[in-house]
């Protein structure tokens, strides 16, 4: 989603959120179209995040560059299987882990036709199981039903005690990752005349999120939070954005990105690991 200074007024940002929104506002906006007409996607936006490489650049005619996804094509897997955050984490001897839980029919679905999105496929190129039976498994829906009107499922509180456990199992792995994307699902359900019902679930999604990340951070763990693209921000529309994304997070060193390229080298960094040059 896009960062609440390239929002409407009126927009999801627009609400008491006492953890989120400060760390937001302290944190950077990042640009997401690297230079390039179009629309941002999720394949190149992922897989710039992922890498700290220019994925746009690597995509269409000539070096012109073009934004594609939501998945990976042969191209963006090449550099992923090579690149990702993942792959370089369990080269270093270093561990990592995507939290999200994928339920049988997902596995089913990708046996008949593999299209698995950037963090799930780079996981399993760094030969790492989706579902560890050892962490938490959390919903990307963060407690919300999966189609309108987006009920709620879990509480605030039991938001916060997932993060909690989330914080507890990051004292034993280097990288925890937690792929959200409903608040993507909500943006395209977005159009100037959008049921009142849209946007109570994309106020209720941003209160889920907050008092997740206020269980992470009272536990004492670290966090940093971003997005591909830009669309959530904006429910008038369905399409994605231009908007700048956040780059925020509490005990972190951010340095000083100017785009989703440079941020994604910035998190490589954390880690000790060089920047890496696409062969």
């Amino acid at each position: 989603m896009g960062h609440p200074e390239d929002a409407p007024s009126g927009s999801v940002w627009e609400q008491d959120l006492p953890t989120l929104r400060p760390i937001i506002d302290a944190g950077l906006a990042l640009d997401t179209t690297l230079g390039v007409a179009g629309l941002p996607q999720s394949g190149t936006g992922q897989s710039c995040w992922l890498t700290g490489q220019n994925a746009v650049r690597l995509m269409g005619k000539g070096g012109a560059g073009e934004h594609f996804g939501p998945h990976p094509g042969p191209t963006l897997q090449a550099l992923l299987r090579e690149s990702a955050l993942p792959v370089r984490l369990k080269q270093a001897g270093l561990s990592a882990a995507l939290l999200n839980f994928y339920p049988p029919g997902y596995f089913a679905a990708h046996a008949k036709r593999p299209r698995y999105g950037c963090f799930p496929f780079s996981f399993l190129a760094a030969g790492l199981a989706l579902n560890p039976l050892d962490l938490p498994s959390i919903s990307p829906t963060l407690g919300l039903r999966y189609g309108s009107p987006w009920a709620a499922t879990q509480t605030l509180s039991e938001l916060a005690y997932m993060g909690e456990q989330v914080a507890r199992a990051a004292q034993h792995r280097d990288l925890l990752v937690l792929d959200l994307w409903l608040s993507d699902l909500l943006g395209h359900e977005g159009k100037p005349d959008a049921p009142p019902e849209l946007g109570a679930a994309g106020r209720r999604y941003m209160q889920h999120l907050d008092a997740f990340l206020g269980g992470v951070l009272g536990a004492g763990g670290r966090a940093v939070i971003s997005s591909d693209h830009g669309n959530f921000e904006d429910l008038r529309i369905k399409s994605h954005t231009t908007a700048r994304v956040p780059f925020a997070g509490s005990g972190v060193d951010l340095g000083r990105p100017h785009d989703i390229v440079q941020a994604g080298a910035v998190m490589a960094g954390w880690f000790g690991l060089l920047e890496r040059t696409h062969s």
